[in-house]
């Protein structure tokens, strides 16, 4: 049996059409700020931040997400402007619906109580469901550069998330399972 410990992260991950336009604003950071950090991940907005999980344990965990996902319904994600985290994070703004907001506090309840899954700092501060496009690798001085840039900038994409992604961290993140909601 392999005991080793991954991490993984649940998270709603937009259609190819948008994933592709994302990470073509990805790019842009790449070749005009130095920062690549964000291409380690497809687009994908957070539900659950990166947790440890053992390997051999890997199919309770989907069995879980999947119980989960089935009791879901599929939502309305509405992708509006661009937002940041200073001193360097700039991301695609994600709207706080009721329906993102109950998905994201279901799934963080039920992975606590059932899989004793928690993330202390989630607990502390509210959802702020983005699109990260710049993170880690942004310096100050290219986040000052950038964000006058970005700031105004329109984006408007509306989709509908029909599944959960899990995420595996292999040297970058790749999806792992999706877990169709409401199916």
């Amino acid at each position: 049996m392999n005991n080793s410990t991954k991490r993984f992260f649940i998270a709603l991950v937009p259609p190819p059409d948008i994933c592709a336009y994302v990470n073509h604003i990805k790019q842009d950071f790449v070749v005009n700020y130095q920062s690549r950090r964000a291409l380690n991940s497809p687009p994908h907005i957070t539900l659950q931040p990166p947790f440890e999980w053992k390997s051999e344990n890997l199919p309770i965990l989907e069995q879980n997400l999947q119980k989960f996902a089935e009791l879901q319904v599929p939502i309305n994600i509405i992708l509006s402007g661009f937002g940041a985290f200073p001193p360097r994070v700039i991301y695609v703004n994600v709207l706080k619906t009721p329906q993102l907001l109950s998905l994201q506090k279901n799934l963080a309840t039920h992975l606590e109580t059932s899989l004793k899954i928690i993330d202390n700092n989630s607990k502390n501060r509210s959802f702020s469901p983005h699109l990260t496009v710049a993170f880690k690798d942004l310096s100050q001085q290219n986040f000052q550069a950038a964000w006058p840039e970005y700031e105004n900038r329109e984006i408007e994409f509306t989709f509908k998330a029909t599944q959960l992604s899990l995420l595996k961290h292999e040297g970058i993140w790749h999806i792992e399972t999706e877990f169709g909601l409401g199916v």
